[in-house]
């Protein structure tokens, strides 16, 4: 176990909150705007039915009216919704990484504000880049929030199982415009010392086609309760996806936590292929979203792979709602679920 005072805690640890950014017609959602609405709206029933929701949202009471005509009272009663502008919507990359006392519960949580910077100055990130700060100064959290705008991290590229192991893949941390001209060993360090991590585990291969985050862990790894690993595999060898995958495979077995020990793998499906104007999106069921009591997957129309994708979660997850939700629209931006949320630990609120 780590000594540090803090940990970076496993998402399926006790949470206050999930944290959606709304959609509006200045994102790239407008050409489908109804048609996100309407899949943000059953996320954010699904969360309230659960726990607290956080919504930063440019125009803040033209959501609640939203999700005042499709929630109940109860739920409504969950949902707390603050002004903020954004260029976009993937909180899971532009919100807090937040970690928690070891020990010492009068500690107070750690809100670390790393840069986001649009996945390698890829797209326009300043607004997204001012959330955090805006949310802090309206009390949203509670904590210390700690600038680190002097390094670029994004949530979904990182998982942690809460005892100081973190996995990540080197396709991001070291792509261009992140943290250059860093070396992978000066990038392990600064994630050890800032995440209070004992070990990061480093994976090479699955970079799934169309993903523009430049392979974030949470598109094809994830990590569950007792050192189980859900991961995507492809079985096709016509997929051109087919080898990086096996390569991914192999690098899993050999695997091990900052203890020694080895990960028990279940292998998700991978989606049949989803086109959009002829290119290829990264649909994928790892990027599900874990819950106080409930796992939100993303689905896609296809009955057999989403069946087996929600009975490998619920095998990783015993004892928990599995909850699916279709996330077709979603896709079309090339992300899902996960990387439209970030949850928050009990400690923090």
């Amino acid at each position: 176990m780590t000594t540090s005072k803090y940990i970076l805690p496993a998402e399926w640890h006790r949470q206050a909150c999930v944290q959606l950014t709304w959609p509006h017609e200045a994102t790239d959602w407008s050409p489908y705007l109804d048609d996100i609405t309407e899949t943000f709206i059953q996320i954010a029933k699904a969360v309230a039915q659960y726990e607290s929701l956080v919504v930063a949202a440019k125009y803040p009471e033209h959501v609640r009216e939203q999700l005042e005509d499709s929630l109940s009272d109860e739920e409504m009663s969950h949902v707390s919704i603050y002004e903020c502008d954004n260029n976009d919507t993937w909180a899971r990359d532009h919100a807090f990484l937040t970690l928690v006392p070891a020990s010492d519960v009068s500690t107070p949580c750690r809100l670390l504000d790393f840069r986001f910077n649009g996945w390698g100055e890829k797209f326009a990130a300043d607004k997204d880049n001012l959330i955090n700060r805006t949310l802090f100064h309206k009390g949203v959290f509670k904590g210390e929030r700690v600038d680190y705008d002097d390094f670029v991290l994004e949530g979904g590229s990182i998982e942690s199982d809460g005892r100081g192991t973190v996995l990540t893949t080197s396709v991001c941390l070291m792509a261009p415009h992140r943290n250059q001209p860093m070396t992978q060993d000066e990038v392990e360090q600064v994630l050890k010392e800032r995440l209070c991590a004992r070990k990061i585990v480093w994976f090479d291969h699955g970079q799934l086609i169309g993903d523009d985050t430049d392979g974030h862990i949470d598109t094809i790894v994830r990590l569950c309760p007792n050192n189980t690993l859900l991961y995507i595999g492809c079985d096709d060898e016509q997929d051109p996806q087919y080898a990086d995958l096996k390569a991914l495979e192999e690098q899993l077995k050999t695997a091990t936590d900052a203890d020694g020990n080895p990960y028990r793998l279940l292998k998700l499906p991978m989606p049949d292929a989803i086109y959009d104007d002829g290119d290829r999106l990264p649909a994928t069921y790892a990027n599900f979203l874990i819950l106080n009591g409930a796992v939100i997957v993303p689905t896609y129309d296809q009955e057999e792979n989403d069946a087996k994708a929600m009975e490998l979660v619920a095998e990783a997850f015993p004892g928990y709602d599995i909850i699916g939700i279709d996330s077709r629209t979603i896709v079309r931006q090339h992300g899902s679920i996960h990387c439209l949320t970030m949850q928050y630990p009990e400690e923090c609120q």
